[in-house]
């Protein structure tokens, strides 16, 4: 009985080693993220909307990370080069690998976003956002988000029609109220990529993002359309 005892336990822990291995993020796999970004607003109103829809995979294309929608309400105060924000996102993250499993996250987010020049070359942007995570058979979390920007013209001095552009972020992101246990930081991430201005309005970027955290650091090719209107 005791034979059998122990066989039985050494079959469950054996099994449980492999399931936890083929789960484990593989971090020389390249992964893809594809991403539309638009924001509207109207001259005379100080009150605009925008959002974003990422489809995030853990390679190239067809293995889901995530899918993200995400849009708010914007408020930009009259003679102050600001613009705040309360959204709501949707977020549906899938397994790693042959597990097609998924879990949802509902997110409300607040955010202040205000942009710099330094001489004529130079775009930067300043963002600050706070999000309140509801994950799916999870308490509720919180994070805090700050990232820079920054867009470097090319070809031209200014951000115009045709103009080729180095673009730059570096983001952090630090764990508030949640789990027990979690870390005060949650990850990392640093993006380096070229732009092309089509035209007044829209912009594409193609580049790479390191995302590194306490377990992984893994690359994420990005091609992004950035639209406004």
């Amino acid at each position: 009985m005791r034979k059998i005892r122990t066989f039985l336990l050494v079959s469950f822990m054996s099994m449980n080693i492999f399931s936890a291995k083929s789960q484990v993020t593989d971090e020389s796999q390249m992964g893809a993220w594809y991403m539309y970004f638009f924001n509207t607003s109207h001259e005379k109103s100080k009150i605009g909307f925008q959002g974003d829809v990422q489809y995030r995979n853990w390679n190239i294309a067809g293995d889901l990370e995530q899918l993200l929608l995400r849009g708010g309400v914007t408020f930009k105060p009259e003679k102050a080069n600001i613009k705040f924000t309360l959204g709501y996102g949707n977020i549906t993250t899938g397994a790693f690998g042959e597990d097609n499993s998924t879990i949802n996250e509902s997110r409300i987010y607040q955010e202040a976003l205000f942009p710099t020049k330094i001489g004529e070359r130079f775009y930067l942007n300043h963002r600050l956002r706070y999000e309140q995570r509801f994950v799916e058979e999870q308490s509720l979390r919180t994070r805090y988000r700050y990232n820079l920007f920054v867009n470097v013209a090319l070809n031209q001095k200014e951000m115009k029609e045709k103009t080729i552009y180095l673009a730059l972020y570096d983001e952090i992101f630090i764990n508030g109220t949640g789990m027990p246990g979690q870390n005060i930081f949650d990850r990392n991430r640093a993006y380096i990529a070229l732009g092309y201005v089509l035209k007044k309005g829209m912009k594409f970027q193609l580049g790479i993002m390191n995302q590194t955290t306490n377990t992984v650091n893994k690359n994420q090719l990005q091609l992004s359309f950035h639209h406004a209107f």
